[in-house]
Order: structure tokens, then C-alpha cells, then sequence
């Protein structure tokens, strides 16, 4: 096993890894939404709907390995929506 030995991290690194973590979780929301409204997903990839959201699972598993908290609620949030996009691809069609 590889281990790393990490430096401390600044309050402000931490401040960007929470602002980009939240944009990149926040940002399938208003997607959601749309499609939620308007029953429409034709414009999605199902292969890259399938795959993002199997990417999503596979950081979560991650997280939780590592006990990761910020990945962890990141990733959770992120595989709740796209659980509900792919969701709505499927029926939808």
C-alpha cells in the first residue's frame, strides 16, 4: 500500500475544494428540474447518463473508503440527482 504523507491545507484550498464541489454537485439540479418540467430527455447520452452516474457511485465508494466527508456529501447529493436523470431517461424515452 502507498501511503502519502500530506502538508496541511490551507483554509483557502479548502474554501476552493467546497466551492467546486458544491458547483459540480449543484450544477445537475437545474437539469433535473428541466426535465422534471418538461418530460423530455431526448438531447441526453443514455451511454454517458449510464457512465457518469456509474462514476459518480464508484467516488462515493471512495469516499467512504478513505472516510472522505467532503467526497462524500459531494458525491451523495450528485448520485441522488443523476440517479433521478437517469431515472427519467429510462422513462421518458
Amino acid at each position: 500500500m502507498i501511503m502519502l504523507l500530506l502538508a496541511p491545507i490551507s483554509p483557502v484550498i479548502l474554501y476552493i475544494g467546497a466551492a467546486g464541489a458544491a458547483l459540480t454537485t449543484l450544477c445537475w439540479l437545474p437539469q433535473a428540474l428541466k426535465i422534471i418540467r418538461d418530460k423530455e430527455t431526448r438531447a441526453l447520452s443514455l451511454p454517458a447518463t449510464v457512465a457518469f452516474t456509474a462514476g459518480v457511485a464508484l467516488w462515493l465508494v471512495y469516499g467512504l473508503a478513505i472516510q472522505d466527508w467532503p467526497l462524500i456529501a459531494s458525491n451523495a447529493v450528485t448520485l441522488v440527482l443523476m440517479t433521478a436523470i437517469l431515472a427519467m431517461k429510462l422513462r421518458y424515452k
